[in-house]
């Protein structure tokens, strides 16, 4: 009778393990098996400026126009957070288990901002300027994987990107507004280093990755002009977090 127990219990086992592996290996639908995958994602876009201010950034704006100053003197320039959502393509290349070439073209609708705080509100108030961005990025990263733990899988990622402005936002003419009506602009085009951790969750049909990264330009973001916006600042280095969502 104890034989017949031990056999039931022995074969009951092997079976849960039989059936996990064939789960393990089927879950995802087999994106793992396969050299090349795809995929898509939804991201969330947190973009701020690291900012270098000229020598003499506190000295009030003069309108040559007008001959007259037209702000007081800057008491300080900030950059605060500000939010945004990109949609994006994935395609991956598996070189080995642990490490894979990707690229995620996305599409990407941000906003950005500066703070301009002045010693006094009698020429002009303290002013937010933003800049409203619709950008296409093109990344070539690096993903380290963990070995896979059940359904899950841990992994670091590195690489650069590449950002094309759609849009006429370096163009556009304002030589006929007031200085105080003009607005900051970014360059059109620039390129970025991105790292960034993530995991992998092998669900029933898909392969789901929750994702953090950290981007920074390699140059400045400013596009020169003579407003009281732009000749205050040396260089924006621009600063994005983005936490995304990968379906594979």
């Amino acid at each position: 009778m104890i034989c017949r127990y031990i056999l039931f219990l022995a074969l009951f086992f092997l079976s849960l393990t039989v059936s996990a592996q064939r789960v393990v290996q089927a879950w995802a639908g087999g994106a793992d098996q396969n050299n090349f995958s795809f995929g898509y994602t939804f991201q969330y876009v947190n973009s701020s400026y690291k900012i270098l201010k000229k020598p003499n950034w506190r000295t009030p704006y003069y309108d040559q126009g007008t001959n007259h100053y037209v702000t007081d003197s800057l008491s300080g320039i900030s950059s605060p957070g500000t939010g945004g959502f990109a949609l994006g393509f994935l395609a991956r290349y598996s070189v080995t288990d642990n490490l894979e070439i990707r690229t995620v073209p996305t599409l990407v609708f941000a906003d950005r901002a500066i703070n301009y705080q002045y010693q006094t509100q009698d020429l002009a108030p303290d002013k937010q300027m933003i800049v409203s961005t619709t950008q296409a990025e093109f990344p070539l990263e690096l993903k380290l994987k963990s070995n896979r733990i059940g359904n899950f899988r841990a992994y670091i990622i590195g690489g650069a990107k590449y950002a094309f402005g759609i849009g006429n936002q370096g163009k556009q003419n304002e030589a006929d507004l007031a200085p105080l009506e003009r607005k900051l602009k970014n360059v059109r085009n620039f390129s970025s280093y991105v790292a960034g951790f993530g995991c992998d969750i092998y669900l029933e049909y898909f392969k789901l990755s929750p994702e953090i990264k950290l981007s920074n330009s390699f140059s400045s973001v400013l596009y020169p002009e003579s407003n009281p916006y732009a000749s205050p600042l040396e260089k924006l280095y621009l600063h994005n977090i983005v936490f995304s969502l990968i379906f594979e």
